[in-house]
């Protein structure tokens, strides 16, 4: 019986939608790994209707590349590329290739990918003379954590400044720190893209002095990849150092919210006081409460420590059209902490945290303690743990938390 298209239709919408819920969720703070298995249940649920439905589903697909969403370019990849058919594999390549937005689809796709046809696709992308499959098989090997060092290294050097960008952290995701020289050489690259991933694995692989100091320098920006840098420049720097740029960001009104992340990322319960009063300001009260949690793993909710949010407090855009707030809020995921009782909570907690240590959802920072946070841990503190866990165990490859539930 010939599948009713508009049901197809249905079936795309939807797998497209929760990989953008996904692909949103992975950096949440309010998701845990099994959470993201929900995800993934519910978006298998939808590939597995299209998959069933043969051509049919794979005409809904092609159709719904249109739309020229990344969305729909990682649910028709995934099936393009589970076919094998070389004609719909380059029909999505080439559709993923118009914007970097839209490729990011592709990568996922292979992420998602069973092992073997991942490895085939890889092969073929890694060896292509355009430079552009080449960034998607490098970024696939990459979040797989597929040991490609050679064609990594070849693709660090290529003109195509998106290559090699992704090849410098594609090195460093697999934990090759004896390339450091190389990204040394590349901190100060004309490309914005090249310098940060330069600078991203020169801190991360070595805590190297001039890689901190430029992710200083990108964490003043906005959005995930200047969060990204600020926690792993304050990972890396010495609790001494790290405390003297929060108070350099601190004292200037549009770094704060930098400062109060950073403190979190510091992992020193020195900080914890300041973040309490922190915690009385509207603007960060949030991400102070999230900080604190980072460090000693207290959950806000769980211990009766949440508040209501501030009286008229405005925290993202209304329906008024005339608003000129139309950001959404940040920290709309995040409970409002009740500071009373989280001061309370933390004279009572404060002996248990040793001075000049520093810990991570609370528990000092140690192998063995990293491993459980990556278990059991919240997407913000699973990401964190891996970071701390490159400087523990070293050559070894940062764990990718955004791994689909099934593989990780």
């Amino acid at each position: 019986m010939k599948p009713i298209a508009a049901v197809l239709e249905q079936h795309v919408e939807e797998a497209a939608f929760l990989w953008q819920l996904r692909d949103g969720a992975v950096h949440a703070p309010h998701y845990a790994r099994k959470d993201l298995a929900k995800l993934d249940l519910r978006l298998e649920a939808h590939l597995d209707a299209l998959r069933i439905a043969g051509p049919h589903g794979w005409s809904a697909l092609k159709e719904s590349l249109a739309l020229e969403e990344p969305g729909e370019i990682f649910t028709a990849a995934l099936l393009a590329f589970e076919s094998g058919d070389a004609r719909r594999t380059d029909l999505v390549l080439d559709a993923g290739a118009a914007t970097p937005e839209l490729s990011r689809g592709l990568v996922s796709a292979i992420g998602w990918l069973a092992p073997k046809k991942a490895d085939r696709l890889i092969k073929v992308l890694v060896a292509s003379s355009s430079g552009f499959r080449r960034r998607i098989g490098v970024g696939g090997a990459a979040i797989r954590r597929l040991d490609f060092e050679k064609e990594f290294l070849a693709a660090a050097q290529d003109e195509d400044s998106l290559l090699r960008a992704r090849a410098l952290r594609a090195l460093a995701e697999l934990g090759f720190a004896r390339h450091g020289p190389l990204f040394s050489r590349e901190l100060r690259a004309a490309d914005p893209a090249v310098g940060y991933s330069a600078a991203w694995g020169a801190a991360l692989l070595s805590g190297e002095p001039g890689g901190v100091s430029a992710l200083q320098e990108f964490a003043a920006g906005s959005g995930r990849k200047a969060r990204e840098a600020l926690v792993v420049a304050m990972r890396r720097m010495t609790p001494a150092a790290a405390f003297a740029w929060r108070e350099k960001l601190s004292a200037n009104p549009h770094t704060l919210r930098q400062a109060v992340i950073g403190a979190g990322a510091s992992g020193d319960p020195a900080a914890i006081p300041w973040l309490l009063s922190q915690a009385a300001r509207p603007a960060v009260a949030r991400i102070a409460g999230e900080a604190l949690s980072m460090i000693t793993g207290v959950d806000l909710a769980d211990q009766d420590l949440e508040g209501a949010p501030p009286e008229g407090f405005d925290v993202g855009p209304g329906d008024d059209p005339r608003d000129e707030n139309v950001l959404p809020d940040p920290d709309e995921d995040l409970p409002w902490p009740k500071v009373p009782l989280v001061g309370a909570w933390w004279e009572r907690r404060k002996s248990s945290f040793g001075s000049g240590k520093r810990y991570l959802a609370g528990r000092e920072i140690s192998a063995g303690a990293v491993r459980e946070v990556l278990t059991g841990g919240l997407q913000r503190q699973r990401a964190a743990a891996a970071v701390e866990l490159v400087t523990l165990e070293r050559n070894t490859p940062l764990v990718e938390v955004r791994s689909p539930a099934f593989r990780s």
